[in-house]
């Protein structure tokens, strides 16, 4: 997509669950190994009683939406910030949407406001991103 075709409001979404096989590919991928995300055993000696899915795996979603299809091949990373605000449970479908909050026509960069929900529209992420355009 290029810069010129970008609307304050446009956005894009994408849904999916992650399983608890694809959490241990991403521990030994991050070295992220947490037993929250990894031993069960432990995890239910936590608040959560349960493994969770690492935030980051969470969040690559808006990765995935952002250099590949809003706004697309050639999207530059600057910034993202983010809140974790409830955690996502192995399986549990999340959704990810990426929507114009602001464009900056001068350098052809565009600040997006980035949410996870789940299928209750509890949001699970919050945050923003800023990203140029080619």
């Amino acid at each position: 997509m290029r810069f010129d075709e970008l609307k304050i409001g446009q956005s894009y979404e994408m849904s999916r669950a992650f399983t608890q096989q694809e959490v241990m590919e991403f521990a030994k991928l991050s070295y992220d190994n947490n037993p929250l995300h990894t031993d069960l055993k432990f995890a239910k000696t936590t608040q959560f009683g349960q493994v969770i899915v690492p935030g980051f795996l969470t969040a690559s979603m808006f990765s995935a939406i952002i250099g590949t299809k809003f706004p697309g091949f050639g999207s530059i990373y600057l910034n993202q910030n983010m809140s974790f605000i409830k955690p996502v449970l192995p399986e549990q479908k999340v959704t990810a949407v990426v929507r114009v909050k602001e464009l900056f026509p001068e350098k052809h960069r565009v600040l997006l406001e980035t949410v996870c929900f789940d299928e209750n529209q509890i949001i699970l992420i919050e945050g923003t991103a800023l990203v140029k355009l080619p």
